[in-house]
């Protein structure tokens, strides 16, 4: 029947039925059911991050054709009917800031919030090609003020790496940013000599900062 498309796989026993069949006799869940599911049948915490969150908010326009998601049980990829799924395992301490999405069914699929996104596609830079569209995205968000840099600041504490903090730091810094905030990241450094390039794509040549570790090695 699976085969046949009258009900989609979801994990080995599982299996999603339609309540009933769509003319041509053929049915898929959509993102929202396929990944609730999955989910579900695993007893996993997700949320739904990277290109699909870029697309909500408004950062990118193109409207991915899998959808991204952290979770604290699985990695890979998997296929519930028609929907892809690309399923990234983080621990359990990466999941969080979130904000609920319901859909027209009535599901509630939980997102990474618009802040925790920008973190994101700066800490995730080589998997989402956020880098360094980010940049002036977070530009943006500040200037018209959707997102305040203090939520940044304490986001990026919780959920961001050395080069992370290092990144927004020095953006923040250019920002004119109150020093009180920036001396919280700076605070989450380790004193060290080595440098990071600002835009990790390009060579890394140019005007160094030293406060934040960063080679401005693009248009900042």
């Amino acid at each position: 029947m699976a085969r046949a498309g009258l009900l989609s796989r979801v994990w080995r026993g599982l299996y999603l039925v339609p309540p009933r069949l769509p003319l041509g006799g053929k049915w898929s869940p959509d993102e929202a059911l396929a990944l609730s599911a999955l989910m579900t049948s695993q007893e996993a915490r997700y949320q739904v991050c990277g290109p699909n969150a870029f697309n909500r908010y408004g950062f990118d326009d193109q409207v991915p054709n899998r959808v991204y998601a952290y979770n604290d049980r699985i990695s890979g990829e998997r296929t519930v009917g028609a929907v892809a799924l690309t399923l990234i395992k983080v621990d359990t301490k990466r999941l969080g800031e979130t904000e609920d999405a319901r859909t027209a069914d009535g599901l509630t699929t939980l997102y990474s919030s618009r802040a925790r996104t920008l973190v994101d596609a700066v800490y995730d830079w080589s998997r989402f090609n956020g880098l360094p569209r980010a940049f002036e995205w977070i530009r943006a968000e500040l200037a018209e003020e959707r997102v305040g840099a203090a939520d940044l600041v304490r986001i990026t504490l919780r959920y961001g790496d050395v080069g992370t903090i290092r990144r927004i730091g020095a953006l923040l810094d250019r920002k004119g940013v109150p020093d009180t905030l920036l001396r919280r990241l700076l605070r989450a450094l380790k004193p060290t000599t080595g440098l990071i390039a600002w835009n990790p794509v390009r060579p890394r040549r140019g005007t160094v900062d030293r406060r934040w570790g960063v080679v401005w090695n693009d248009r900042a």
